[in-house]
């Protein structure tokens, strides 16, 4: 119904059952934009890694949201309303601000937050011995960080921009410190998912070992810029 009136549809998905999507490998957190369909394809609006635009058969839709397991969501799908008339951006941006540094400062399991990060640099030097096709899979991981995955340099990308936005209607130091400290996060994610790339390449550990010391540095800096962000 939605969708036939002209409003997009977000769907939760597990990203295997996706036809345009050349590698399959499960990962039920996948969410996309269904603007359309007809009687055996969806159109969806996807990363710009995939083209933007796409399309998907109906039956492996189906199962993409269907599907059970790590990160997945059974059929979930959800539209956006805007209220009426619109709140200020001002009365939200703070909230909106304060809720995201909460949840990033106390996350419920070591895997996220700056303890994800910190976690992951423990592990990341492991990481070619843990795989047993290197090339492929640091490769596919680096693409995730910098380009299609949330994580990475990716998010960092736009969440600096958006505290940016931010700090030309709020002047608050606080959120200065946390857009600087954003930026640099960006620019070191980035170099983290060259030296993954690096290491599926060449299978040289040195570049991982590289990468666990700025992830490090990238769990204390993150750290540091929600605590500012906590306190706007």
């Amino acid at each position: 119904a939605p969708i036939g009136a002209g409003r997009p549809v977000g769907l939760q998905l597990d990203s295997y059952h996706l036809d345009y999507f050349s590698t399959k490998v499960h990962f039920g957190g996948h969410i996309v934009a269904m603007y359309g369909y007809d009687e055996q394809d969806a159109y969806l609006v996807d990363t710009a890694a995939q083209g933007g635009s796409v399309s998907t058969g109906l039956a492996g839709l189906a199962k993409a949201r269907a599907e059970r397991g790590p990160m997945t969501a059974k059929h979930r799908s959800f539209t956006i309303t805007a209220p009426s008339p619109p709140t200020s951006p001002q009365d939200r941006i703070i909230p909106a601000i304060k809720s995201c540094a909460d949840a990033f400062l106390n996350p419920p399991i070591a895997n996220l937050g700056h303890r994800g990060i910190g976690k992951t640099a423990e592990h990341v030097p492991k990481w070619l011995r843990r795989s047993d096709n290197p090339q492929a899979d640091l490769s596919r991981a680096a693409t995730l960080m910098e380009r299609a995955g949330t994580g990475g340099a990716l998010f960092r990308n736009l969440y600096r921009d958006f505290l940016a936005e931010c700090a030309q209607v709020i002047d608050n130091n606080h959120l200065r410190t946390g857009h600087s400290l954003y930026a640099e996060a960006a620019t070191l994610w980035t170099q983290v998912a060259g030296l993954v790339a690096a290491a599926g390449e060449s299978g040289d550990a040195k570049n991982l070992t590289q990468a666990g010391s700025i992830l490090h540095e990238l769990s204390r800096i993150e750290r540091d810029a929600m605590q500012a962000l906590s306190l706007i």
